[in-house]
């Protein structure tokens, strides 16, 4: 087990360096650098520009401000500065991470709260309205794209009031107490982790109702009904473990997916994590602190599928890691 964990951490790593090896180049290719957005502003000269490129090293080759980058990044650890906030990169991106592990969290809770159970009723009601129901709903899911789902239910609550519209926080948040900052960042959690909760749960359905049908055909399941079981015995008992497996191997992918989803809800609903804070930086050219929130999402996606080996490894005593 330890030799597995090292090499997926050095696996990691490679990964890791693999993007940002890519994102650093498709940054080059982009025309101008953050200075372009500030040339506008009549109370910057041309001056104040150039000494911030030579500070940055933007005037110098790209190869070279990818050397110097990756030295600070692996030796001292220092992701930059951020040009627009004027504050380590660091800083900022972890104000970001918390809150969107916050939402990632909450919505993988909706997604496998859901999936596994329901899934579960859909398989052994297999052909009932049940499982037909469910089908439906899911085979709609899947073909409403995330921005509309995200846009709906944002028109939603503008019109009834019934939640928050945007944002983390009410305008009075200072003056609650515990509970009422706990009542409200609820309820402004709810509307974002629906819309990242929602995005793989009709797929992760269909898969625990696929997994479970299949065990339920095995023959050690046949023998434990020819015993007398009950079928909740069976089922609860014997089979859903083993159905189990499979969807544990998808954790990984479906933590990468409620990644790539906050970024499009934490935009819709002006949420302030990772995914908001990386395409400001995108679209202010603020290219150290895209990097930065790059290389965090890399780092997430990598540490779930690694969660997920050892979750398996866990419930499955049959797999062995050299």
């Amino acid at each position: 087990m330890k030799r597995f964990i090292l090499r997926r951490v050095l696996h990691t790593v490679l990964m890791v360096l693999g993007v940002i090896t890519l994102t650093f180049i498709l940054g080059q290719l982009v025309p101008g650098d953050f200075s372009n957005t500030i040339a506008g502003d009549p109370l910057v000269s041309s001056e104040t520009i150039e000494a911030m490129r030579h500070r940055f090293g933007l005037d110098s080759p790209w190869y070279v401000q990818y050397g110097l980058y990756l030295k600070n990044l692996f030796l001292p650890l220092d992701f930059g500065d951020s040009f627009s906030q004027h504050r380590p990169v660091f800083v900022v991106l972890r104000e970001g991470f918390a809150n969107t592990l916050l939402l990632a969290s909450t919505a993988a809770i909706i997604t496998w709260g859901l999936a596994i159970p329901l899934g579960v009723w859909a398989a052994v009601r297999q052909h009932s309205w049940v499982d037909k129901s469910l089908s439906v709903l899911a085979f709609v899911w899947l073909s409403v794209p995330e921005v509309l789902s995200g846009l709906l239910l944002l028109m939603l609550a503008g019109r009834t009031g019934w939640l928050p519209v945007g944002g983390m926080h009410s305008l009075d948040w200072d003056d609650l107490g515990r509970v009422g900052k706990a009542l409200d960042l609820l309820r402004h959690l709810a509307l974002p982790a629906l819309v990242v909760g929602l995005i793989p749960l009709a797929g992760r359905m269909r898969q625990m109702r696929g997994n479970l049908l299949d065990v339920l055909r095995l023959d050690y399941v046949t023998t434990a009904r020819a015993k007398g079981l009950d079928e909740n015995v069976v089922v609860f008992k014997h089979a859903l473990r083993n159905a189990l497996n499979p969807m544990i191997t998808l954790f990984g992918y479906t933590l990468g997916a409620l990644i790539s989803g906050s970024l499009i809800a934490e935009t819709i609903f002006s949420w302030p994590g990772l995914g908001l804070i990386t395409f400001d930086a995108l679209f202010t050219q603020d290219q150290y602190l895209a990097l930065g929130g790059v290389i965090m999402a890399s780092a997430m996606l990598a540490l779930g599928n690694l969660i997920a080996d050892l979750f398996l490894a866990v419930v499955d005593p049959r797999i062995v890691y050299d």
